[in-house]
């Protein structure tokens, strides 16, 4: 039985993102693995641009430790997709959150992603417990 695709009401935030010609394969949609540099650039940049995270020069960094994608339609060049963003989880050392990749202004997700990241101390890589300003961001994210 298909699994229900999410919808854009499943999560918090959203990001346009500019798809590349390089993007597509040879039957002209976006190869599977380019699906998870979409997933990774949008949870790097909400990091940034939200939690103020150093990325790479910071003391703490998210290792990446999970990911899974359910594929449900195509995206490709040259159109644009917009990531939506959420988290399920946040523990003491680790965050999971949750991509769905949308068609501009499509209502289901063409993919749904999850990706969790355990921060560690940059030098060491042991893990860490998240940072105040890092938790409180991803508190946003959370949706009931």
């Amino acid at each position: 039985m298909p699994r229900e695709r999410s919808s854009r009401a499943d999560y918090a935030q959203f990001k346009q993102m500019t798809t590349r010609w390089r993007d597509n394969d040879m039957y002209g949609h976006m190869n599977n693995v380019v699906f998870y540099e979409y997933v990774d650039t949008a949870v790097n940049m909400w990091l940034i641009e939200n939690a103020e995270l150093d990325i790479p020069n910071g003391e703490v960094v998210g290792l990446v430790v999970e990911t899974s994608c359910t594929f449900h339609g195509p995206l490709g060049f040259p159109e644009p997709l917009e990531a939506g963003l959420k988290v399920s989880k946040i523990g003491n050392t680790s965050v999971t959150f949750e991509v769905g990749l949308f068609d501009p202004g499509g209502e289901k997700a063409a993919a749904e992603a999850g990706f969790t990241h355990v921060y560690v101390n940059a030098k060491t890589r042991r893990p860490v417990p998240l940072p105040e300003k890092l938790r409180a961001a991803l508190n946003l994210l959370i949706i009931s």
